[in-house]
């Protein structure tokens, strides 16, 4: 795992969009993966700009979602997709049909599983993830102590997860389980980023910087990726 440490957030957030860039250059008909987290906000005002200014184009991209909550009923226009649509797809020239994103209402979330699976195995595999790590050193949604043999499954979100994805939601909304890709979508990826910034991802960073690979602490996985980088700014990287 590459590890580059930038000045601030700004930086981080530029040249994170800069490197995404350059794969969509290269394979105009990449398939991506973006998360919704904070972080990722940044990045994705970057990418609307560089596609502004034609500098780079989604048309062909697949896009294949990360992960999304299950069955929050009303709080769905605030899940996951509507996260990524208000920060990025609003913005950009995508294709409606090359999008691939789990339906966490449906009443078969193993079904979601299976579509999304097939998707990744017609366009697979993934050539870019952008990736957020959770406090609890969580990955998409796969919690302390998942396989890291998954592909595409349903999750019993932990407590850390529970409590901390309230600020995704403009009132307290139950959350119980999820629908992520698995750990094995994100080693099989050509290029996997890990970002952090902010001093309150400090701690999780050294931890990750010291931690033996283990699903106890899925962000490990990443170290043993034979092309991932870890991103961070100068704050999330103070105990470093």
């Amino acid at each position: 795992m590459k590890q580059i440490i930038y000045n601030d957030y700004t930086e981080l957030s530029v040249k994170t969009a800069e490197q995404i860039a350059a794969i969509v250059s290269e394979k105009p008909d990449a398939l991506l993966c973006f998360p919704a987290g904070e972080t990722s906000v940044g990045t994705f005002k970057q990418l609307i700009e560089l596609n502004k200014k034609g500098k780079i184009s989604f048309k062909k991209c697949k896009i294949v979602g990360l992960d999304e909550w299950a069955n929050i009923g009303e709080m769905k226009k605030e899940n996951c997709f509507s996260f990524l649509k208000k920060h990025l797809f609003d913005h950009i020239d995508y294709t409606e049909k090359n999008l691939c994103f789990f339906n966490g209402e449906s009443s078969d979330l193993a079904e979601e599983c299976k579509k999304t699976d097939n998707f990744i195995k017609k366009h697979g595999p993934i050539d870019m993830i952008l990736l957020g790590a959770g406090m609890n050193g969580h990955l998409g949604l796969n919690e302390p102590g998942t396989s890291f043999d998954l592909y595409s499954h349903v999750v019993n979100l932990d407590e850390t997860t529970k409590t901390v994805g309230q600020k995704y939601f403009s009132s307290k909304v139950i959350l119980t389980k999820g629908i992520s890709l698995g750990v094995k979508y994100f080693m099989e990826a050509k290029t996997a980023i890990l970002q952090l910034n902010g001093t309150r991802k400090a701690e999780l960073v050294k931890r990750l910087i010291d931690s033996k690979i283990s699903p106890a602490f899925p962000a490990s996985a990443l170290k043993a990726h034979i092309n991932s980088f870890l991103l961070l700014d100068k704050e999330a990287a103070k105990y470093l």
